[in-house]
Protein backbone atom coordinates (compact mmCIF):
# COMPACT_ATOMS: atom_id res chain seq x y z
CA UNK A 1 0.00 0.00 0.00
CA UNK A 2 2.83 2.43 0.89
CA UNK A 3 4.35 1.91 -2.57
CA UNK A 4 1.02 2.66 -4.28
CA UNK A 5 0.76 5.92 -2.33
CA UNK A 6 4.18 7.05 -3.56
CA UNK A 7 3.31 6.00 -7.12
CA UNK A 8 -0.03 7.82 -6.97
CA UNK A 9 1.62 11.04 -5.77
CA UNK A 10 4.20 10.84 -8.53
CA UNK A 11 1.65 10.14 -11.26
CA UNK A 12 -0.61 12.92 -9.99
CA UNK A 13 2.19 15.49 -10.10
CA UNK A 14 3.33 14.39 -13.56
CA UNK A 15 -0.26 14.61 -14.81
CA UNK A 16 -0.93 18.12 -13.52
CA UNK A 17 2.49 19.31 -14.77
CA UNK A 18 1.78 17.87 -18.23
CA UNK A 19 -1.65 19.48 -18.33
CA UNK A 20 -0.12 22.88 -17.61
CA UNK A 21 -1.13 23.44 -13.98
CA UNK A 22 1.25 25.23 -11.64
CA UNK A 23 3.75 22.95 -9.93
CA UNK A 24 4.18 25.62 -7.25
CA UNK A 25 0.58 24.92 -6.23
CA UNK A 26 0.36 21.18 -6.84
CA UNK A 27 3.77 19.92 -5.65
CA UNK A 28 2.81 20.51 -1.99
CA UNK A 29 -0.68 19.11 -2.68
CA UNK A 30 0.80 15.89 -4.10
CA UNK A 31 3.39 15.59 -1.33
CA UNK A 32 0.99 16.27 1.53
CA UNK A 33 -1.64 14.03 -0.03
CA UNK A 34 0.84 11.17 0.11
CA UNK A 35 1.65 11.99 3.73
CA UNK A 36 -2.07 12.18 4.58
CA UNK A 37 -2.64 8.69 3.23
CA UNK A 38 0.43 7.36 5.05
CA UNK A 39 0.07 9.04 8.46
CA UNK A 40 -2.36 11.98 8.84
CA UNK A 41 -0.62 13.19 12.01
CA UNK A 42 2.53 13.96 10.01
CA UNK A 43 0.96 16.34 7.51
CA UNK A 44 1.68 19.58 9.38
CA UNK A 45 5.14 18.57 10.71
CA UNK A 46 6.28 17.34 7.30
CA UNK A 47 4.94 20.39 5.51
CA UNK A 48 6.77 22.85 7.75
CA UNK A 49 9.75 20.77 8.81
CA UNK A 50 10.58 19.05 5.53
CA UNK A 51 8.76 20.42 2.48
CA UNK A 52 9.15 24.12 3.34
CA UNK A 53 12.58 23.59 4.83
CA UNK A 54 13.92 22.00 1.64
CA UNK A 55 12.08 24.44 -0.59
CA UNK A 56 13.43 27.50 1.22
CA UNK A 57 16.86 25.93 1.46
CA UNK A 58 16.92 25.53 -2.32
CA UNK A 59 15.92 29.16 -2.85
CA UNK A 60 18.51 30.33 -0.32
CA UNK A 61 21.25 28.67 -2.33
CA UNK A 62 20.10 28.99 -5.92
CA UNK A 63 17.78 31.97 -6.34
CA UNK A 64 20.70 34.38 -6.99
CA UNK A 65 21.87 32.03 -9.75
CA UNK A 66 18.40 32.04 -11.35
CA UNK A 67 18.17 35.83 -11.02
CA UNK A 68 21.61 36.64 -12.42
CA UNK A 69 21.18 34.05 -15.16
CA UNK A 70 17.87 35.58 -16.23
CA UNK A 71 19.28 39.11 -16.23
CA UNK A 72 22.34 37.98 -18.21
CA UNK A 73 20.15 36.28 -20.81
CA UNK A 74 17.90 39.33 -21.10
CA UNK A 75 20.86 41.68 -21.60
CA UNK A 76 22.30 39.38 -24.27
CA UNK A 77 18.93 39.69 -25.98
CA UNK A 78 18.49 43.47 -25.60
CA UNK A 79 22.05 44.24 -26.70
CA UNK A 80 21.55 42.49 -30.01
CA UNK A 81 24.42 40.13 -29.22
CA UNK A 82 22.17 37.13 -29.74
CA UNK A 83 21.17 38.35 -33.20
CA UNK A 84 24.82 39.02 -34.08
CA UNK A 85 25.96 35.54 -33.03
CA UNK A 86 23.04 33.91 -34.82
CA UNK A 87 23.78 35.82 -38.04
CA UNK A 88 27.42 34.71 -37.87
CA UNK A 89 26.41 31.13 -37.11
CA UNK A 90 24.10 30.98 -40.13
CA UNK A 91 26.90 32.31 -42.35
CA UNK A 92 29.35 29.69 -41.05
CA UNK A 93 27.30 26.52 -40.62
CA UNK A 94 24.15 27.30 -42.59
CA UNK A 95 20.52 27.62 -41.54
CA UNK A 96 19.97 23.88 -41.90
CA UNK A 97 22.37 23.22 -39.00
CA UNK A 98 20.67 25.57 -36.55
CA UNK A 99 19.92 22.76 -34.12
CA UNK A 100 23.51 21.52 -34.08
CA UNK A 101 24.71 25.07 -33.44
CA UNK A 102 22.50 25.44 -30.36
CA UNK A 103 23.46 21.99 -29.06
CA UNK A 104 27.16 22.86 -29.35
CA UNK A 105 26.75 26.24 -27.63
CA UNK A 106 24.88 24.57 -24.74
CA UNK A 107 27.50 21.84 -24.56
CA UNK A 108 30.40 24.28 -24.41
CA UNK A 109 28.78 26.29 -21.63
CA UNK A 110 27.80 23.23 -19.61
CA UNK A 111 31.20 21.57 -19.98
CA UNK A 112 32.76 24.90 -19.02
CA UNK A 113 30.99 24.67 -15.67
CA UNK A 114 28.02 26.99 -16.23
CA UNK A 115 24.91 25.84 -14.34
CA UNK A 116 22.27 24.05 -16.41
CA UNK A 117 19.68 26.61 -15.36
CA UNK A 118 21.92 29.49 -16.40
CA UNK A 119 22.50 27.85 -19.78
CA UNK A 120 18.73 27.81 -20.37
CA UNK A 121 18.42 31.54 -19.70
CA UNK A 122 21.57 32.46 -21.63
CA UNK A 123 21.02 30.34 -24.74
CA UNK A 124 17.27 30.80 -25.26
CA UNK A 125 17.61 34.23 -26.95
CA UNK A 126 20.12 32.73 -29.39
CA UNK A 127 17.95 29.69 -30.02
CA UNK A 128 14.78 31.71 -30.60
CA UNK A 129 16.53 34.04 -33.04
CA UNK A 130 18.25 31.20 -34.91
CA UNK A 131 15.12 29.04 -35.13
CA UNK A 132 13.06 32.02 -36.28
CA UNK A 133 15.52 32.91 -39.05
CA UNK A 134 15.77 29.25 -40.09
CA UNK A 135 11.95 28.85 -39.84
CA UNK A 136 12.22 25.81 -37.54
CA UNK A 137 9.25 25.28 -35.18
CA UNK A 138 9.77 26.93 -31.83
CA UNK A 139 8.41 23.83 -30.08
CA UNK A 140 11.67 22.04 -30.96
CA UNK A 141 13.80 24.51 -28.95
CA UNK A 142 13.37 22.77 -25.54
CA UNK A 143 14.43 19.38 -26.91
CA UNK A 144 17.45 20.97 -28.59
CA UNK A 145 18.57 22.79 -25.44
CA UNK A 146 17.94 19.65 -23.39
CA UNK A 147 20.24 17.62 -25.65
CA UNK A 148 23.03 20.18 -25.37
CA UNK A 149 22.76 20.99 -21.67
CA UNK A 150 21.06 18.09 -19.85
CA UNK A 151 22.80 15.05 -21.34
CA UNK A 152 26.34 14.23 -22.48
CA UNK A 153 28.12 17.29 -21.06
CA UNK A 154 26.23 17.03 -17.78
CA UNK A 155 27.40 13.60 -16.72
CA UNK A 156 28.85 11.49 -19.55
CA UNK A 157 31.96 13.30 -20.78
CA UNK A 158 34.90 12.80 -18.40
CA UNK A 159 35.96 15.89 -16.49
CA UNK A 160 32.66 17.74 -16.62
CA UNK A 161 32.36 19.94 -13.51
CA UNK A 162 28.58 19.50 -13.19
CA UNK A 163 27.41 18.22 -9.80
CA UNK A 164 26.08 14.99 -11.32
CA UNK A 165 29.68 14.04 -12.14
CA UNK A 166 31.06 15.18 -8.80
CA UNK A 167 28.72 13.41 -6.35
CA UNK A 168 30.04 9.85 -7.06
CA UNK A 169 33.60 10.89 -6.19
CA UNK A 170 32.70 11.15 -2.49
CA UNK A 171 31.29 7.61 -2.44
CA UNK A 172 33.73 5.72 -4.69
CA UNK A 173 36.97 7.64 -4.10
CA UNK A 174 37.22 8.42 -7.82
CA UNK A 175 37.71 11.72 -9.62
CA UNK A 176 35.78 13.66 -12.27
CA UNK A 177 37.74 11.94 -15.07
CA UNK A 178 36.55 8.44 -14.13
CA UNK A 179 36.14 5.93 -17.00
CA UNK A 180 37.15 8.37 -19.77
CA UNK A 181 36.75 5.91 -22.65
CA UNK A 182 33.28 4.75 -21.60
CA UNK A 183 32.18 8.32 -20.86
CA UNK A 184 33.37 9.59 -24.23
CA UNK A 185 31.70 6.72 -26.10
CA UNK A 186 28.49 7.27 -24.17
CA UNK A 187 28.59 11.00 -24.89
CA UNK A 188 29.17 10.39 -28.60
CA UNK A 189 26.23 7.95 -28.70
CA UNK A 190 23.90 10.49 -27.04
CA UNK A 191 24.98 13.32 -29.35
CA UNK A 192 24.69 11.25 -32.54
CA UNK A 193 21.35 9.61 -31.78
CA UNK A 194 19.89 12.77 -30.22
CA UNK A 195 20.83 14.90 -33.24
CA UNK A 196 19.45 12.26 -35.62
CA UNK A 197 16.12 12.38 -33.77
CA UNK A 198 15.94 16.20 -33.73
CA UNK A 199 16.82 16.45 -37.43
CA UNK A 200 14.12 13.89 -38.22
CA UNK A 201 11.61 15.99 -36.29
CA UNK A 202 12.71 19.11 -38.20
CA UNK A 203 12.30 17.38 -41.56
CA UNK A 204 8.82 16.11 -40.62
CA UNK A 205 7.79 19.66 -39.70
CA UNK A 206 9.29 21.02 -42.93
CA UNK A 207 7.33 18.52 -45.06
CA UNK A 208 4.17 19.48 -43.19
CA UNK A 209 4.79 23.16 -43.96
CA UNK A 210 5.19 24.06 -40.29
CA UNK A 211 7.41 27.04 -39.60
CA UNK A 212 8.60 28.83 -36.48
CA UNK A 213 5.13 30.14 -35.65
CA UNK A 214 3.65 33.60 -35.38
CA UNK A 215 5.76 35.56 -32.83
CA UNK A 216 2.68 37.64 -32.01
CA UNK A 217 0.88 34.58 -30.63
CA UNK A 218 3.85 32.93 -28.92
CA UNK A 219 4.81 33.52 -25.29
CA UNK A 220 8.12 34.80 -23.92
CA UNK A 221 9.40 35.79 -27.34
CA UNK A 222 12.70 37.71 -27.21
CA UNK A 223 12.25 41.39 -28.02
CA UNK A 224 13.21 42.24 -31.58
CA UNK A 225 16.54 44.08 -31.79
CA UNK A 226 16.08 47.70 -32.88
CA UNK A 227 19.57 49.09 -32.37
CA UNK A 228 20.62 49.31 -36.00
CA UNK A 229 24.08 47.96 -36.80
CA UNK A 230 24.93 44.67 -35.13
CA UNK A 231 27.99 44.19 -32.96
CA UNK A 232 30.96 42.22 -34.22
CA UNK A 233 30.27 38.51 -33.52
CA UNK A 234 33.56 38.20 -31.62
CA UNK A 235 32.50 41.04 -29.32
CA UNK A 236 29.02 39.54 -28.99
CA UNK A 237 30.31 36.14 -27.90
CA UNK A 238 32.87 37.59 -25.48
CA UNK A 239 30.44 37.80 -22.49
CA UNK A 240 29.66 34.08 -22.87
CA UNK A 241 33.35 33.24 -23.00
CA UNK A 242 34.00 35.41 -19.96
CA UNK A 243 31.28 33.60 -18.01
CA UNK A 244 32.90 30.23 -18.69
CA UNK A 245 36.45 31.42 -17.94
CA UNK A 246 35.43 33.41 -14.86
CA UNK A 247 33.52 30.45 -13.47
CA UNK A 248 36.64 28.30 -13.81
CA UNK A 249 38.87 30.96 -12.22
CA UNK A 250 36.51 31.71 -9.32
CA UNK A 251 36.15 27.97 -8.66
CA UNK A 252 39.87 27.76 -7.89
CA UNK A 253 40.29 31.23 -6.34
CA UNK A 254 37.48 31.22 -3.76
CA UNK A 255 38.66 28.19 -1.71
CA UNK A 256 42.21 29.58 -1.62
CA UNK A 257 41.05 32.93 -0.28
CA UNK A 258 38.37 31.79 2.19
CA UNK A 259 39.47 28.26 3.08
CA UNK A 260 36.98 25.59 4.05
CA UNK A 261 34.99 27.99 6.26
CA UNK A 262 34.82 31.68 7.06
CA UNK A 263 33.25 33.51 10.01
CA UNK A 264 32.51 37.10 10.89
CA UNK A 265 30.93 38.99 13.78
CA UNK A 266 27.78 40.99 12.90
CA UNK A 267 28.04 44.68 13.79
CA UNK A 268 25.06 44.77 16.14
CA UNK A 269 24.52 45.83 19.71
CA UNK A 270 25.24 43.06 22.19
CA UNK A 271 27.29 39.92 22.02
CA UNK A 272 25.93 38.40 18.83
CA UNK A 273 27.29 34.99 17.94
CA UNK A 274 29.63 34.96 14.93
CA UNK A 275 28.22 33.86 11.60
CA UNK A 276 30.06 30.83 10.24
CA UNK A 277 29.87 30.02 6.54
CA UNK A 278 31.05 26.62 5.31
CA UNK A 279 32.69 27.85 2.13
CA UNK A 280 33.30 24.36 0.75
CA UNK A 281 29.54 23.87 0.38
CA UNK A 282 28.89 27.11 -1.49
CA UNK A 283 32.14 27.80 -3.36
CA UNK A 284 30.77 26.45 -6.64
CA UNK A 285 27.63 28.59 -6.30
CA UNK A 286 29.65 31.70 -5.49
CA UNK A 287 31.80 30.99 -8.54
CA UNK A 288 28.77 30.85 -10.85
CA UNK A 289 27.32 34.03 -9.34
CA UNK A 290 30.62 35.86 -9.74
CA UNK A 291 30.96 34.64 -13.32
CA UNK A 292 27.46 35.86 -14.20
CA UNK A 293 28.22 39.27 -12.74
CA UNK A 294 31.31 39.43 -14.94
CA UNK A 295 29.17 38.52 -17.95
CA UNK A 296 26.54 41.15 -17.11
CA UNK A 297 29.18 43.85 -16.68
CA UNK A 298 30.77 42.85 -19.99
CA UNK A 299 27.47 43.25 -21.85
CA UNK A 300 26.88 46.63 -20.23
CA UNK A 301 30.42 47.76 -21.06
CA UNK A 302 30.08 46.89 -24.75
CA UNK A 303 26.43 47.81 -25.35
CA UNK A 304 25.34 50.24 -22.63
CA UNK A 305 23.64 52.70 -24.98
CA UNK A 306 21.68 49.97 -26.73
CA UNK A 307 20.63 48.27 -23.50
CA UNK A 308 19.85 51.38 -21.44
CA UNK A 309 16.69 52.37 -23.34
CA UNK A 310 14.92 49.12 -22.41
CA UNK A 311 16.87 48.16 -19.30
CA UNK A 312 14.05 48.84 -16.79
CA UNK A 313 11.33 46.88 -18.56
CA UNK A 314 13.68 44.16 -19.71
CA UNK A 315 15.03 43.41 -16.26
CA UNK A 316 11.52 43.42 -14.79
CA UNK A 317 10.50 40.60 -17.12
CA UNK A 318 13.77 38.78 -16.41
CA UNK A 319 13.19 38.98 -12.67
CA UNK A 320 9.63 37.69 -13.10
CA UNK A 321 10.95 34.75 -15.10
CA UNK A 322 13.61 34.00 -12.49
CA UNK A 323 11.04 34.04 -9.69
CA UNK A 324 8.74 31.65 -11.53
CA UNK A 325 11.53 29.28 -12.58
CA UNK A 326 13.17 29.15 -9.15
CA UNK A 327 9.87 28.66 -7.31
CA UNK A 328 8.88 25.85 -9.69
CA UNK A 329 12.15 24.06 -9.11
CA UNK A 330 12.14 24.67 -5.35
CA UNK A 331 8.63 23.21 -5.06
CA UNK A 332 9.85 20.13 -6.92
CA UNK A 333 12.79 19.89 -4.54
CA UNK A 334 10.44 19.95 -1.54
CA UNK A 335 8.22 17.30 -3.14
CA UNK A 336 11.18 14.99 -3.70
CA UNK A 337 12.32 15.38 -0.10
CA UNK A 338 8.89 14.43 1.26
CA UNK A 339 8.50 11.43 -1.05
CA UNK A 340 11.98 10.19 -0.12
CA UNK A 341 10.97 10.27 3.56
CA UNK A 342 7.92 8.00 3.12
CA UNK A 343 7.90 4.22 3.74
CA UNK A 344 6.83 3.58 0.14
CA UNK A 345 10.07 5.05 -1.12
CA UNK A 346 12.03 2.57 0.97
CA UNK A 347 9.99 -0.25 -0.59
CA UNK A 348 11.07 0.94 -4.03
CA UNK A 349 14.72 1.23 -3.01
CA UNK A 350 14.77 -2.25 -1.50
CA UNK A 351 13.07 -3.80 -4.53
CA UNK A 352 15.60 -2.24 -6.88
CA UNK A 353 18.42 -3.74 -4.85
CA UNK A 354 17.38 -7.27 -5.86
CA UNK A 355 18.59 -6.89 -9.49
CA UNK A 356 21.47 -9.41 -9.84
CA UNK A 357 23.89 -7.73 -12.29
CA UNK A 358 25.86 -5.12 -10.29
CA UNK A 359 26.12 -2.43 -13.01
CA UNK A 360 22.54 -2.89 -14.21
CA UNK A 361 21.43 -2.84 -10.56
CA UNK A 362 23.18 0.50 -10.03
CA UNK A 363 21.89 2.01 -13.28
CA UNK A 364 18.26 1.03 -12.70
CA UNK A 365 18.37 2.07 -9.03
CA UNK A 366 19.87 5.50 -9.68
CA UNK A 367 17.72 6.39 -12.69
CA UNK A 368 14.52 5.15 -10.97
CA UNK A 369 15.13 7.17 -7.80
CA UNK A 370 16.07 10.21 -9.89
CA UNK A 371 12.78 9.84 -11.75
CA UNK A 372 10.75 9.49 -8.56
CA UNK A 373 12.34 12.52 -6.90
CA UNK A 374 12.46 14.53 -10.13
CA UNK A 375 16.12 15.33 -9.49
CA UNK A 376 19.28 13.79 -10.96
CA UNK A 377 21.50 14.90 -8.09
CA UNK A 378 18.83 14.15 -5.46
CA UNK A 379 18.04 10.66 -6.74
CA UNK A 380 21.71 9.73 -7.11
CA UNK A 381 22.58 11.06 -3.64
CA UNK A 382 19.81 8.98 -2.07
CA UNK A 383 20.80 5.86 -4.02
CA UNK A 384 24.52 6.11 -3.25
CA UNK A 385 23.99 7.06 0.39
CA UNK A 386 21.92 3.93 0.87
CA UNK A 387 23.76 1.46 -1.36
CA UNK A 388 27.33 2.67 -2.06
CA UNK A 389 28.83 0.07 0.28
CA UNK A 390 26.88 -2.66 -1.52
CA UNK A 391 28.00 -1.35 -4.91
CA UNK A 392 31.64 -1.29 -3.78
CA UNK A 393 31.39 -4.86 -2.43
CA UNK A 394 29.83 -6.01 -5.70
CA UNK A 395 32.56 -4.24 -7.67
CA UNK A 396 35.30 -5.94 -5.69
CA UNK A 397 33.62 -9.34 -6.00
CA UNK A 398 33.16 -9.00 -9.77
CA UNK A 399 36.52 -7.33 -10.42
CA UNK A 400 34.89 -4.20 -11.87
CA UNK A 401 36.82 -0.91 -11.44
CA UNK A 402 35.03 1.66 -9.30
CA UNK A 403 35.58 4.17 -12.11
CA UNK A 404 32.98 2.24 -14.10
CA UNK A 405 30.50 2.41 -11.21
CA UNK A 406 31.14 6.17 -11.03
CA UNK A 407 30.41 6.70 -14.72
CA UNK A 408 27.33 4.45 -14.74
CA UNK A 409 25.86 6.19 -11.66
CA UNK A 410 26.56 9.64 -13.09
CA UNK A 411 25.03 8.89 -16.49
CA UNK A 412 22.05 7.04 -15.00
CA UNK A 413 21.19 10.02 -12.79
CA UNK A 414 20.53 12.11 -15.89
CA UNK A 415 18.24 9.55 -17.48
CA UNK A 416 14.69 9.30 -16.21
CA UNK A 417 15.11 12.33 -13.94
CA UNK A 418 13.65 14.46 -16.75
CA UNK A 419 10.08 13.29 -16.29
CA UNK A 420 7.34 15.97 -16.56
CA UNK A 421 7.72 17.06 -12.92
CA UNK A 422 11.50 17.63 -13.12
CA UNK A 423 12.54 21.13 -12.07
CA UNK A 424 14.92 21.68 -15.00
CA UNK A 425 12.21 20.63 -17.47
CA UNK A 426 9.67 22.97 -15.92
CA UNK A 427 12.22 25.80 -15.90
CA UNK A 428 13.11 25.16 -19.55
CA UNK A 429 9.46 25.25 -20.61
CA UNK A 430 8.74 28.35 -18.52
CA UNK A 431 11.69 30.25 -20.01
CA UNK A 432 10.79 29.32 -23.58
CA UNK A 433 7.10 30.09 -23.06
CA UNK A 434 5.95 26.62 -24.10
CA UNK A 435 3.83 23.96 -22.42
CA UNK A 436 4.36 20.27 -21.79
CA UNK A 437 1.77 19.51 -24.46
CA UNK A 438 3.71 21.51 -27.03
CA UNK A 439 7.29 20.49 -26.33
CA UNK A 440 7.67 17.71 -23.75
CA UNK A 441 7.47 14.92 -26.33
CA UNK A 442 10.91 15.84 -27.65
CA UNK A 443 12.42 16.27 -24.19
CA UNK A 444 11.17 12.79 -23.29
CA UNK A 445 12.66 11.34 -26.48
CA UNK A 446 16.05 12.78 -25.51
CA UNK A 447 15.50 11.29 -22.04
CA UNK A 448 14.99 7.85 -23.59
CA UNK A 449 18.17 8.23 -25.65
CA UNK A 450 20.07 9.24 -22.54
CA UNK A 451 18.74 6.27 -20.56
CA UNK A 452 19.57 3.81 -23.34
CA UNK A 453 23.11 5.22 -23.48
CA UNK A 454 23.79 4.00 -19.93
CA UNK A 455 23.08 0.41 -20.94
CA UNK A 456 25.12 0.83 -24.13
CA UNK A 457 28.08 1.85 -21.96
CA UNK A 458 27.53 -1.16 -19.69
CA UNK A 459 27.41 -3.44 -22.74
CA UNK A 460 30.63 -1.94 -24.13
CA UNK A 461 32.39 -2.51 -20.82
CA UNK A 462 31.38 -6.16 -20.60
CA UNK A 463 32.25 -6.73 -24.29
CA UNK A 464 35.63 -5.01 -24.28
CA UNK A 465 36.75 -4.33 -20.70
CA UNK A 466 37.43 -0.70 -21.67
CA UNK A 467 37.35 1.87 -18.90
Amino acid sequence: MSFLIVLAALCFLMLVAYRGYSVILFAPVAAMGAVLLTDPTLVAPMFTGLFMDKMVGFLKLYFPVFLLGAVFGKLIELSGFSKSIVAATIRIVGAQRAMLSIVLVCALLTYGGVSLFVVVFAVYPFAAELFRQSDIPKRLIPGTIALGAFTFTMDALPGTPQIQNIIPTAFFGTDAWAAPVLGTLGGAFILAVGMAYLEWRRRVALRAGEGYGDPATLLNEPVAYEGGRLANPLVAILPLVLVGLSNKWFTHWIPRVYGDSHDFAPSVVGNAAPVVQEVSKVAAIWAVEGALLVGILAVLAFAWRTVFARFAEGTKSAIGGALLASMNTASEYGFGAVIAALPGFLVVANALGSIPNPLVNEAVTVTSLAGITGSASGGMSIALAAMADTFIANANAAGIPLDVFHRVASMASGGMDTLPHNGAVITLLAVTGLTHRQAYKDIFAITVVKTVAVFVVIGVFYATGWV
